[in-house]
C-alpha cells in the first residue's frame, strides 16, 4: 500500500460567514490509531467512529496504521458533521484507493452513515457560496442535499448517496451526473400558502393602514380586542408584500439552511417569510443563541413579518433586544466562539389588547 500525504479541501462556516478548510491526512506506520486535530467539536471528533465504520461496510480498506488528521487552519474551531465525507475521501486518497488528483478544486460535503450511505447536512447552500467565493469549481455534495446545491451559479454539484459509489466515480469506473437545476431557476416564486389579504371582509380602517405599512416597509402596532381579527389580517400581510427576488430569495435560503429548516422537497424559501414567536420565548430564540450562536426568529423573519402577538406579554428583555435590529437591519451576536452578524431586515407587527399597555 502506497502512503501518501492527502489534502482535502472544504469549508467551514461561522455564521452565514466561511473559511476555507484544508483536510491533511496523513497515515504512517506505527500503532492502530486515528487522531483528529485543528479545535474539532464533540460531532468532529466522533467522525473518526463513523468513518472507519462506514470505509468497511462499503467494500474498501480501511488501513491498520496511525492516522493523523489535521483540519487547518487549526486556530478556526470547526463543527458538525459535515467533515465526515472529506475524512474519508483523505483516507482513501492518502492510502493509494483513489486518486488523489481528482480531488484537486472539488469540494466534498456530507455525514457518513455506518454503511457508507451518504447523509444531508444543514446549511450546504452558504457552504457552497463561500466555495464559490474561494475560485473552487466543483462540490460532491449528499444526494439530500442536491437540490438545495443546485441553486448556486458557476459551480458543478455532484450529489452521491453512498461511500462505495463515490470512490468509484473518481476511480473512473462510474460516472456521476452534474445536477443543472433548471427546473430550480424557471419555477418562478408561487406562494405556498392560500391565506389572501383580498379574503377580508370589512375592516376597512386596519387594511388601509397596513396596505400603507407594506408600501412603505413600516412596523404596526395593532391595538383590539380579542377576536376582533388582528391576527387574521397579520397572517395574510405576507400576501399583499412584493414577490422576492431571486438574490433575496437566496439571502433568505441561507439563513434557513444554516438553521437547519430546509427539506429536499422545499429547497428554496420563494416567499416572504411569516414568523410568530410565542409571547413566552426567550431572549436568546429571539436573536440567535447557543454556543455556537445559530439564527433566531428575528434573523428567519428576514426580508418578511415578524408578528409579536401580545406584545406587553413578551419579556422587557427580549423587546429591548429588537431596538437595534430593527434600525440597523441587522443583529450582532457576540459569543466566547467569535462575532457572529446575522441580517433582519424585518417588518415587525405586533397585537395587543388595549388594556394590556395599562
Amino acid at each position: 500500500m502506497k502512503l501518501v500525504l492527502a489534502i482535502i479541501e472544504c469549508v467551514a462556516l461561522q455564521g452565514l460567514e466561511g473559511q476555507k478548510i484544508w483536510v491533511e491526512v496523513d497515515v504512517s506506520n506505527g500503532l492502530p490509531s486515528m487522531d483528529i486535530v485543528g479545535l474539532p467539536d464533540a460531532a468532529v471528533r466522533e467522525a473518526k467512529d463513523r468513518v472507519r465504520s462506514a470505509i468497511k461496510n462499503s467494500g474498501l480498506d480501511f488501513p491498520i496504521r496511525r492516522i493523523t488528521i489535521n483540519l487547518a487552519p487549526a486556530d478556526l474551531r470547526k463543527e458538525g458533521p459535515g467533515f465526515d465525507l472529506p475524512i474519508a475521501i483523505g483516507i482513501l486518497a492518502a492510502t493509494g484507493q483513489i486518486r488523489p488528483e481528482l480531488c484537486s478544486g472539488t469540494i466534498f460535503i456530507g455525514e457518513l452513515s455506518l454503511d457508507g450511505s451518504i447523509r444531508g447536512v444543514s446549511g450546504v447552500l452558504p457552504l457552497l457560496l463561500v466555495a464559490r467565493e474561494k475560485d473552487l469549481t466543483k462540490a460532491i455534495i449528499p444526494l439530500d442535499n442536491v437540490n438545495e446545491g443546485g441553486l448556486v451559479r458557476d459551480i458543478t454539484v455532484f450529489g452521491s448517496d453512498s461511500l462505495g459509489e463515490l470512490a468509484r466515480a473518481l476511480n473512473g469506473e462510474e460516472s456521476l451526473t452534474p445536477y443543472t437545476g433548471d427546473v430550480l431557476w424557471t419555477s418562478g416564486f408561487d406562494r405556498l400558502d392560500d391565506l389572501d389579504f383580498k379574503d377580508v371582509r370589512g375592516q376597512l380602517g386596519p387594511k388601509r393602514a397596513l396596505e400603507i405599512a407594506a408600501a412603505g416597509g413600516h412596523n404596526v402596532l395593532m391595538l383590539g380586542s380579542p377576536g376582533c381579527g388582528k391576527t387574521m389580517l397579520a397572517r395574510r400581510l405576507p400576501s399583499i408584500l412584493p414577490d422576492l427576488t431571486f438574490d433575496e430569495a437566496i439571502e433568505v435560503t441561507k439563513i434557513y439552511s444554516l438553521a437547519g429548516q430546509l427539506t429536499p422537497q422545499s429547497p428554496l424559501i420563494n416567499k416572504r417569510p411569516f414568523r410568530f414567536p410565542h409571547h413566552t420565548s426567550s431572549t436568546a430564540s429571539l436573536v440567535g443563541g447557543g454556543r455556537i450562536p445559530k439564527p433566531g426568529e428575528i434573523s428567519l423573519a428576514h426580508q418578511g413579518v415578524l408578528f409579536m402577538d401580545e406584545l406587553p406579554e413578551f419579556h422587557k428583555d427580549s423587546l429591548e433586544a429588537l431596538r437595534q435590529p430593527l434600525e440597523d437591519r441587522c443583529i450582532n451576536v457576540s459569543r466566547v466562539a467569535g462575532n457572529f452578524t446575522f441580517p433582519a431586515n424585518i417588518m415587525l407587527v405586533g397585537a395587543a389588547n388595549p388594556w394590556g399597555f395599562v
